[in-house]
């Protein structure tokens, strides 16, 4: 039989990927950093242990795991506490919590355990050294922790629904990284290979969080009982760790501008290699209609209270239906059909069920895609701005990049509802209403279509280099850069409207996270939002013989 002749599919267009509905539809893929750090770690053949397990029957005490790759070893340096249920608060500003800790470079010594001990646990009002990658705290999910601790002890396992329901024992608020509150910054760790991918510290943490968990629901439960019994491993790896996520998380999708690129460019480079795949083997046809079975499963299993969130469950339940009948009417083996299987998704697709086929179709093609995780660093040194660029071009350029921008009525209040600000007391993102309060001379630029409007205004008429401009008009230096760095980085710039008054910044949060590989995305409001992280991904003592990659959705 005649090869198809070859094919060059490109990558989708910035001004279809980068608008907020289609943000908010994203999934983790292969390309998803925790999935990133398991098959590193496999491949490194990492060794884990529990050096110390220092904790009484009050579960109060501390331990230490230790994590060791080929060159180095990093070791979580967990606190645990007897929190009082009246000071438990997924809010980020709390002051206790159930667990806090810390990812440590190396193997601490008693006097680093000692000096974390008086810092860790009080978190923000504490300092930790270059020595720690991370700070973190947890909270328990009360209801299914005391479940769990009492059927164990009973000599039973967990109601298996009700686990099913949670999904997680403990609940992180925030897992600091690159030098908060005085840890290592980026800069000092990017070099390493284990860590070059972005937030491999921080998943590694969350990964030890989960186990350090696991440990401690055991010990309580034999603390409570001489009968008391381990989990089930199966109903072990159903536990994930919980996450609450708030507007903290929303800007930095545009204070990165070079580095969001970069996640969003490898993912679209791999969809495209995938896309380009001439005729795909009968292997790869097996694992695609497998995984889609699986997403299937997910679907449905996957529960939400809120009404934006129930309804994009609903399309992508209905969705997977339907991919999965075409997919049984489709030969796979087909010269170029997984391109025709995408443009087939395009066209009869919600926006939640094209963006699950895109992570999909990825599942099959390690071999073609993996190498991508290399290229999601980015150098963010801050740019010198070229002043020789001529206004023409610059205008251009916000014409090509903000088109959407420039057709908008900046003074109508719906479109220009929300001001981004920075809370004094808190040090927080907030979003305010223009409306209701004066915040303008508190706004941070964080919607570069208005700003992009604004320098287009003020181009109006001028001529020349973009020195002379900005000499006259220093206040736009930020877009003149901006845009700058934009030009060649075309996945770098959300291309809605921030600040209009229905913008929802979950759909921004959920971005980010879904490249975390974080799951169940289950809206609170339209501004914070839980998930779930590591569910049904193989434990330490487990990840040698496991699938590093095939955890990522739950088994048929």
């Amino acid at each position: 039989m005649k090869e198809p002749a070859p094919r060059e599919v490109p990558m989708r267009d910035p001004n279809v990927v980068m608008r907020l509905d289609r943000m908010g539809s994203f999934h983790q893929s292969r390309l998803s950093f925790m999935r990133i750090l398991l098959r590193r770690m496999k491949g490194d053949g990492w060794a884990f242990s529990r050096p110390e397990w220092e904790v009484d029957a009050r579960g109060v005490g501390h331990a230490l795991y230790s994590a060791t790759g080929p060159e180095r070893t990093y070791s979580l340096v967990a606190f645990a506490h007897d929190l009082p249920p009246d000071q438990r608060s997924d809010r980020v500003i709390a002051t206790a919590w159930d667990a806090t800790f810390a990812l440590f470079d190396g193997v601490p010594e008693a006097a680093d355990i000692d000096r974390l001990s008086r810092n860790v646990p009080f978190q923000e009002a504490g300092r930790v050294s270059g020595r720690e990658l991370t700070l973190s705290r947890a909270n328990r999910s009360v209801r299914l922790w005391d479940h769990v601790v009492d059927r164990l002890a009973l000599g039973q396992q967990p109601d298996a629904d009700l686990v099913e329901s949670v999904g997680y024992l403990m609940r992180t608020t925030a897992v600091y990284g690159s030098a908060k509150f005085g840890a290592a910054d980026r800069a000092a760790i990017e070099a390493r290979a284990e860590l070059n991918t972005p937030f491999q510290a921080e998943m590694l943490t969350v990964y030890l969080i989960r186990t350090f968990v696991m440990d401690l629901v055991e010990h309580m439960a034999r603390c409570k009982s001489a009968d008391a019994v381990a989990l089930d491993p199966e109903l072990r790896r159903r536990f994930g760790i919980g996450n609450s996520t708030g507007l903290g998380m929303a800007p930095f999708l545009m204070n990165h501008p070079r580095l969001i690129h970069q996640w969003i460019a490898a993912r679209e480079w791999a969809l495209a290699e995938v896309r380009n795949v001439a005729r795909a083997r009968a292997g790869e046809a097996a694992i695609l209609r497998r995984f889609a079975l699986r997403a299937r499963r997910n679907a449905h299993e996957w529960h939400s209270d809120h009404p934006i969130q129930r309804a994009k469950l609903a399309d992508l339940r209905a969705d997977m239906d339907l991919l999965l009948v075409k997919l049984d009417a489709t030969d796979l083996e087909a010269p170029h059909a997984l391109d025709a299987l995408w443009r087939w998704g395009e066209a009869h697709l919600s926006l939640e069920g094209q963006e699950q086929l895109a992570a999909l179709l990825l599942e099959p093609f390690g071999h073609l895609v993996d190498a991508a995780a290399g290229c999601m660093a980015a150098d963010e040194t801050p740019r010198r701005i070229d002043g020789q660029m001529d206004v023409a071009d610059l205008r251009g350029l916000i014409e090509r990049i903000h088109g959407q921008a420039l057709t908008i009525d900046w003074t109508c209040a719906t479109q220009n509802a929300r001001v981004w600000y920075t809370s004094a007391e808190k040090l927080e993102p907030r979003l305010g209403e223009r409306a209701e309060e004066d915040l303008d001379a508190y706004a941070n630029p964080l919607c570069p279509g208005f700003e992009a409007a604004r320098l287009h205004a003020a181009l109006e008429g001028e001529t020349g280099p973009v020195a002379a401009f900005l000499l006259r008009h220093p206040e736009h230096r930020h877009t003149v850069r901006r845009l700058q760095i934009v030009a060649d980085h075309p996945y770098a710039e959300v291309r809605d409207n921030t600040l209009h008054a229905d913008m929802a910044p979950i759909d921004l949060l959920r971005a980010k996270l879904s490249f975390f590989g974080a799951t169940r995305f289950d809206p609170r409001s339209d501004r914070w939002l839980r998930i779930t992280m590591f569910q049904n991904a193989p434990y330490p003592d487990e990840l040698a013989d496991a699938d590093p990659d095939g955890w990522s959705y739950p088994e048929l």
